[in-house]
């Protein structure tokens, strides 16, 4: 079983303009909205995927409740705390002309505490032995940084097999914990490691200084750069690079795709290699379509097959 944590999930909403013009008023040619949030997003890839998935979330007030309705109309189980206030709704415009994406987050309501172990508590009645849980994105405002750490700890401490997706402090502190995968993005990774990771090379260092972070042998540092494809410092130590030569118009989810096609891969006791191969077709088939994480399943695993993995 995969329990995926969403502790700051969104309403997202695509709209797709022919052109995007600064002052403007646009008539939307098409629209989603999807259950989102980076851990809702990983969640639904996963299931599309055919594992087993949890989502444990922070939920609120109406936008909650139709967070809740869309995840079981999907199939996908929950276990939610509700706290006051809204979920916060998150707006991408795709422009038809350039190909280009305009992102609006919202940073979402202040949290009190208690209910970070409220969630806390929820996830840890899951967890089982040679299981993964997935942390991906933002904790709410309010909240301690080291929130991601202490839940991490408390996984492994259960026999879970973590894999990491955030930024900034929470990040760095949750590495102390030791989660056997931190994936991060070029931004993320330089961000936090103060040096470049735009490049195959710095990317690769970069890999390999957050391995080193998470605890050396062992563990897994993994950077995606987009559409240049993903460099990784395996737990054995050996480094891989991938790409899948695909460009689809949605790239929104991506990232969560990509880790959830990983972490279905290593589940189902695919090699290192297989499972990033799958989290290459994953975050492709993603882009192909509106709504992040609602890929066609049978779509990533034919991508998956194109991919190229190569040690480096």
């Amino acid at each position: 079983m995969i329990v995926c944590v969403a502790a700051n999930p969104s309403i997202d909403k695509l709209f797709e303009v022919e052109q995007v013009v600064a002052g403007g008023i646009h008539r939307p040619l098409g629209f989603v909205q999807t259950a989102g949030g980076k851990g809702l997003n990983a969640a639904r890839a996963a299931h599309r995927l055919g594992s087993d998935v949890r989502v444990v979330a922070i939920l609120r007030g109406h936008a909650g409740r139709w967070l809740e309705e869309t995840l079981r109309a999907e199939g996908i189980a929950g276990t939610y705390v509700w706290t006051h206030g809204e979920n916060r709704s998150s707006l991408s415009v795709a422009d038809r002309h350039s190909h280009g994406l305009t992102e609006f987050y919202e940073h979402g309501p202040a949290t009190p505490e208690a209910v970070w172990t409220e969630l806390t508590e929820a996830a840890s009645r899951l967890f089982r032995t040679g299981g993964w849980l997935t942390i991906s994105g933002s904790i709410p405002q309010g909240l301690s940084d080291d929130g991601y750490r202490d839940l991490v700890a408390e996984a492994r401490a259960a026999g879970m097999r973590v894999a990491l997706d955030a930024e900034g402090e929470p990040l760095r502190l949750a590495l102390e914990a030791g989660p056997e995968i931190v994936k991060v993005n070029a931004a993320e990774a330089a961000g936090l490691l103060g040096e470049p990771a735009g490049t195959q090379e710095e990317a690769l260092a970069a890999c390999a200084q957050l391995r080193e972070l998470a605890g050396g042998g062992g563990h897994a540092g993994i950077v995606t750069r987009g559409a240049d494809g993903v460099t990784v410092a395996a737990p054995d130590g050996v480094r891989y690079g991938g790409v899948l030569y695909e460009r689809g118009r949605y790239p929104v989810g991506s990232g969560d795709a990509f880790l959830a096609g990983l972490v279905v891969g290593l589940e189902r006791g695919d090699p290192l290699p297989g499972a990033l191969g799958l989290a290459l077709g994953a975050a492709a088939a993603n882009a192909e379509l509106p709504g992040a994480g609602a890929l066609d399943a049978a779509r990533a695993r034919s991508l998956a097959d194109r991919a190229d993995i190569q040690q480096v």
